[in-house]
């Protein structure tokens, strides 16, 4: 299932290719396994809602691809 990953908000923030998860800069960041997500260690951390060949994150897991957005929310010095 290959397709774009949207977070909570609309926004573009990964890829899914062959399995895998990637950053918009292309490095692999997660393994897709169904709709969960796991880190390369095989810890589940999340999961995606479906929407055709688009995913769109829960608002829980908008955390694993911060945007512009969430991080000048939660910048140095700001709490978490």
């Amino acid at each position: 299932m290959d397709g774009k990953i949207f977070n909570s908000e609309g926004d573009y923030v990964a890829f899914v290719r062959a399995g895998a998860i990637y950053d918009l800069s292309g490095h692999k960041q997660y393994e897709l396994k169904g709709q969960k997500i796991y880190k390369t260690t095989g810890e589940l951390v999340g999961h995606l809602n479906s929407t055709g060949s688009d995913q769109r994150l829960d608002r829980s897991t908008d955390r694993l691809f911060p945007t512009t957005r969430t991080r000048r929310l939660v910048g140095p010095g700001l709490p978490k």
